[in-house]
């Protein structure tokens, strides 16, 4: 096809066997299109049997399609062009779809924000919603390992395509141990040399309010979405880098009156959509079904099937205690408080850090010590390697973790929804980081990540500090207990913040200082932990 620019993009295109007109699905590829998602989708061929013209696309730049890749900048004009050529594929229905995930997730939106007519529903699975605040950073600290690593990928196909072979393998050898010991460890030296192929910097260095984040950011065009978007079936995981993005996008057009939306997340990284992750196995009922989903709900809207998908509740989340799927009639929102309590010793002893219902008679301080030539590190969640749910017993015993934990719970104890650190905090120094993980600790003391967050802290004793963490679903069978242990660093999942008050990703490695930090308990300014439960059926 060609753009309205004159710019030449390619597709494979894949029909069913049978004559006839058919609905077209159209996925747009920044990988290469002979991929199609095939981690963590089937094969085009699987929904072409299921009666669709089955349509991946390069993107701009990108396979063998023409022009210049710059990422997401041009996806709204490129996909509404590219669903209008979809609809007048031979065979078509003129009825079109778009389904992928992660890049070829947020390029759906962006493209529907534009209102093509002949898009009749989405499937954006694992998406970023605003690419600064939940896809670039968390809560201003720069995701590192995440997005050092996407970004030479990136440039290694940039490199490739371009002809480069010297910089190719240069950044092949990057991506396979990443280059985190340079003077600067955000700025290692391989990317500032191949720089022209990638969007790294970009993302470093654009100021928080700067027009660039807009341009590429769904969020920016809610308004647009909500008025004129298609039905929108969203898909994310419970440990997927992206799941703040998919739950803020769903949240936003939900509560803005978007048509139909719906909402399904998974105990899932961000690829494989499969029973295990980490070190756990969440049984046959987390096998991704999501093609067989995306049928019906491409069967409902791009066929006119009465399947009746749009009268199922909106909310289905998998429970990870129960090791199966709940329904939900919206987000749910009822939450509990735990406050942190303990007698001094929370760094060194796991059993001094208390979580309890009711907070502590008198005030004390936690203190532990932040020593950047020895950080926290960062071990399973979403930014680990493995990522997923992988035993922190061995990260929760250091001395430079604060771990509070709760007596072992009598009855089933089910999280459902939001969860926040509420923390008032002291530090000797001008700018810290706080690394707060949720963890279920089972009888016999292995801990596994439930949720996390992460979060850069400007003037820490001006305050209590909320850190959001990651939304979670999960029972708590009787016996066990809830941990959530705070540190000031989880490297290499985000920079080691200095302490001087400048930006870690421009920090040299040799400025960093020593900090003190301190986790008030008791009192009016007391820490606490905020989680969402939900009631559990009489048994």
């Amino acid at each position: 096809m060609r753009t309205r620019d004159g710019v030449r993009l390619d597709a494979d295109v894949y029909h069913p066997a049978d004559p006839g007109t058919y609905p077209v699905l159209l996925m747009r590829q920044p990988y290469g299109r002979k991929i199609a998602s095939t981690i963590v989708y089937a094969h085009p061929t699987w929904y072409a049997a299921r009666g669709y013209i089955v349509a991946i696309q390069d993107v701009r730049g990108r396979g063998t399609s023409e022009g210049v890749f710059r990422l997401f900048e041009r996806e709204a004009e490129d996909g509404y062009d590219a669903v209008a050529w979809a609809a007048q594929l031979p065979q078509s229905s003129g009825a079109v779809g778009m389904y992928g995930f992660s890049y070829q997730g947020t390029d759906q939106l962006l493209a529907a924000a534009l209102g093509p007519p002949a898009l009749k529903a989405l499937a954006p699975a694992m998406i970023g919603w605003d690419l600064r605040t939940d896809w670039a950073y968390e809560n201003d600290a720069f995701c590192l390992r995440a997005g050092l690593g996407w970004a030479i990928q990136m440039a290694a196909e940039s490199a490739r395509l371009g002809g480069d072979a010297a910089a190719f393998a240069e950044l092949c050898a990057a991506a396979g141990n990443l280059p985190l010991s340079d003077l600067f460890a955000a700025r290692p030296d391989v990317m500032e040399r191949y720089r022209r192929y990638t969007h790294y910097f970009d993302w470093l260095d654009a100021p928080r309010d700067a027009p660039y984040w807009r341009t590429i950011s769904p969020a920016a065009t809610v308004r647009e979405l909500a008025a004129h978007g298609p039905p929108m079936l969203f898909v994310g995981g419970w440990y997927d880098t992206h799941l703040p993005g998919t739950l803020a996008a769903y949240r936003a057009l939900a509560a803005a009156g978007a048509l139909t939306t719906r909402l399904v997340v998974g105990p899932w990284v961000h690829a494989p959509w499969s029973r295990r992750a980490g070190s756990l196995d969440f049984g046959p009922a987390a096998i991704g079904q999501i093609d067989q989903l995306q049928i019906r709900w491409f069967d409902r809207w791009l066929k006119g099937v009465a399947n009746d998908v749009e009268r199922e509740p909106p909310v289905r989340l998998f429970d990870m205690g129960a090791r199966d799927w709940v329904d939900f009639d919206s987000w749910p929102g009822e939450t509990m408080r735990f406050s942190l309590g303990g007698a001094g010793r929370a760094a060194l002893d796991e059993r001094d850090g208390v979580l309890a219902r009711d907070p502590p008679a008198s005030c004390s301080i936690e203190y532990w010590v932040h020593d950047p030539w020895r950080p926290a590190p960062t071990l399973g969640g979403p930014h680990g390697s493995p990522a997923g749910p992988v035993d922190r017993a061995a990260v929760e015993m250091r001395p430079d973790v604060l771990t509070f934990t709760s007596a072992p719970f009598d009855e089933p104890l089910a999280l459902a929804g939001d969860v926040v650190a509420a923390l008032h905090i002291t530090a000797d120094a001008p700018d810290v980081d706080l690394a707060c993980v949720l963890s279920r600790v089972f009888a016999d003391g292995r801990s596994f990540e439930i949720a996390s967050g992460y979060r850069r802290v400007p003037a820490p004793a001006a305050g209590p500090i909320d850190v959001p963490m990651r939304a979670t679903c999960v029972t708590l069978a009787p016996g066990e207990a809830l941990r959530l242990s705070v540190a000031g660093a989880s490297f290499p999942g985000y920079p080691v913040n200095p302490g001087t008050g400048g930006d870690p990703t421009s920090a040299r490695r040799a400025d960093a200082r020593i900090i003190t930090l301190g986790v008030v308990c008791g009192g009016p300014a007391g820490s606490a932990l905020v989680v969402s439960v939900r009631a559990l059926p009489p048994r």
